[in-house]
């Protein structure tokens, strides 16, 4: 376990935050365990450091490890902090998402271009503190364009099917979302529905960060799907995620050849 300055990743290719069923990189060879203590706080667990392709790359699982940590209670400026400590410049967010529009049935990938926040109490920049710096960043493209198209570039390489563009709803979470909420989610022009695409997002940006999404579709959400009474089970979640992520490799194989 590392923790010194002097043994921090400087070379850094890119870093990845896993969401829901994706708690490690298994691909990653040598692997140095990184924990950095942020002005935030502690992120939500270690961070993995090893190589991947050949490049330096940092995983780091948002809920922690043994998804351990809610949407609502993760520290994001802390995981954010962390990661551009260690040396990180690009940041890929894999996101599992509830599908809204017909694009991104389950066991989509997807790179939205866009997204409504729909949180609240959340602390949701850098600038909360007294004394901090007031940080008007502008966030009309939410997610960095030329990562975004280097993604899309890397699935078509890869050829890992994946839908271009679209707006991701950040909820609150833990609970799932009502139909009515769907209807009014789908009524504001949002294409899927997830618990922890803000901040994050928005704090990437204060930072400096590169930042991208990568939507794992899991489920309809509530009401959307071709059966509207159909229940969401744990199981066919995670075994959505599973087979969605089956070219995730192969796309991350592609995505740093070109880096």
């Amino acid at each position: 376990m590392t923790t010194a300055p002097d043994l921090l990743a400087p070379d850094l290719a890119l870093a990845i935050i896993g969401g829901t069923g994706l708690y490690r990189l298994a691909a990653l060879d040598d692997v140095e365990t990184h924990q950095p203590v942020t002005r935030y706080g502690a992120p939500s667990g270690p961070i993995r450091v090893g190589l991947l392709a050949g490049q330096r790359v940092a995983f780091l699982a948002r809920h922690g490890e043994g998804h351990s940590v809610p949407p609502h209670r993760i520290n994001y400026r802390a995981n954010l902090a962390a990661l551009k400590a260690i040396g990180a410049q690009r940041v890929l967010a894999l996101n599992t998402v509830g599908g809204i529009t017909e694009r991104f049935g389950p066991r989509a990938l997807g790179c939205p271009d866009q997204l409504i926040d729909y949180t609240w109490g959340r602390i949701s920049t850098l600038c909360e503190e007294t004394g901090s710096e007031v940080l008007h960043v502008d966030f009309g493209d939410p997610y960095t364009p030329a990562l975004r198209a280097e993604v899309l570039v890397a699935a078509s390489h890869a050829g890992v099917s994946i839908v271009d563009g679209g707006c991701y709803g950040a909820t609150q979470g833990p609970r799932l979302e009502t139909r009515a909420e769907i209807a009014r989610m789908r009524r504001d022009g949002c294409d899927l529905v997830g618990m922890t695409g803000m901040p994050e997002a928005g704090l990437a940006r204060e930072l400096g960060l590169d930042y991208a999404c990568l939507a794992i579709v899991a489920n309809w959400a509530a009401g959307a799907g071709p059966d509207p009474d159909e229940q969401i089970t744990l199981q066919e979640v995670l075994g959505n995620v599973e087979a969605a992520s089956a070219g995730l490799g192969a796309l991350l194989h592609a995505l740093l050849a070109r880096g």
